[in-house]
């Protein structure tokens, strides 16, 4: 069985794609910084790479006899701009290096599209950027906004949608596309036996003009069974809010740059060729994906 060095285990994608890698063959090896229970690991015939994207002796251990590179680590927040580039950007490059010819799939975001709204954007870019460069086959995969089952920066919006509101951006014209974690990780497993030719593409639920955030609320309200009222916030009040939370000493999701992506008006997948060429279905759309979505965080006890 062909072995698959993969990154990011532990975050919110990683246990869906590890659980999705090993149904399409792949036999894993994966870098942790520490020990964590991983219920997707379970059967699967896998072993771990102790160490992180900093530390070139664990990635060499990482890629050396392996078959293709998964590289789903990253950073979604930091207490420093440049944090970001020296874990997105920096990492990736470390890693490719490594495995210059080795089939390597990057999981990226659709932020990448727009390098200027926030350090996050440029350093996702800025990843692309490495890998574009190097020799061997290669697939950067822009992933819309990702839900489902684990994730706990989400879970604040089904949180408030549970006590009847749901606040969001206050521009109208506002569209996003959006994908179930299963989904993403079914695509990208999908995706690595179709990596040529090397290119950047989009992945998303399948749904052509994305979603509006009233889109969102109703997809919420009914897998809640209740109403949930929509709460337009001005600009100027998140970004009071960002303000605040960089007076923390802990990094914060919330911060002044990512208001400016919140209140982008297009984060619409346009570009479909992976889906195409993967012969990928998405399995939920919205209503489906926020009901199962729903229903995993109230039997674990987190709604």
């Amino acid at each position: 069985m062909p072995v698959a060095a993969v990154t990011g285990a532990t975050g919110f994608v990683g246990p869906h794609l590890i659980a999705a890698l090993a149904r399409h063959g792949w036999t894993l090896r994966l870098l942790m910084r520490r020990w964590t229970p991983l219920p997707s690991l379970a059967g699967v015939d896998a072993e771990i790479a102790w160490g992180d994207l900093s530390d070139e002796a664990s990635l060499r251990r990482l890629v050396e006899g392996a078959d293709a590179v998964v590289h789903a680590a990253g950073a979604i927040k930091a207490r420093r701009p440049e944090d970001f580039q020296a874990i997105n950007r920096d990492g990736t490059a470390r890693l490719s290096a490594l495995a210059p010819t080795l089939p390597f799939l990057l999981l990226s975001s659709l932020a990448a599209r727009e390098p200027q709204l926030s350090p996050y954007a440029a350093s996702k870019r800025a990843a692309e950027e490495v890998v574009a460069r190097r020799r061997g086959p290669w697939l950067a995969v822009r992933a819309p906004a990702v839900y489902g089952p684990g994730d706990r920066e989400t879970l604040a919006y089904f949180r408030m949608a549970a006590r009847g509101f749901a606040l969001q951006p206050d521009r109208a014209d506002a569209r996003l596309s959006l994908i179930h974690v299963e989904d993403l990780a079914e695509a990208l497993a999908g995706a690595l036996g179709t990596l040529l030719p090397s290119r950047v593409c989009e992945i998303d639920d399948g749904r052509l003009a994305g979603y509006s955030h009233a889109d969102m609320a109703a997809a919420a309200a009914a897998a809640l069974g209740r109403r949930v009222r929509p709460l337009r916030i001005p600009q100027g009040l998140i970004g009071a809010v960002a303000a605040l939370n960089g007076l923390r000493s802990s990094a914060q999701i919330l911060t002044p740059a990512k208001v400016r992506e919140l209140f982008h008006p297009d984060w619409v997948a346009h570009d479909r060729s992976l889906a195409a060429s993967a012969g990928f279905v998405p399995r939920y759309d919205l209503a489906a994906g926020f009901r199962h979505t729903i229903w995993w965080y109230r039997a674990h006890g987190w709604l």
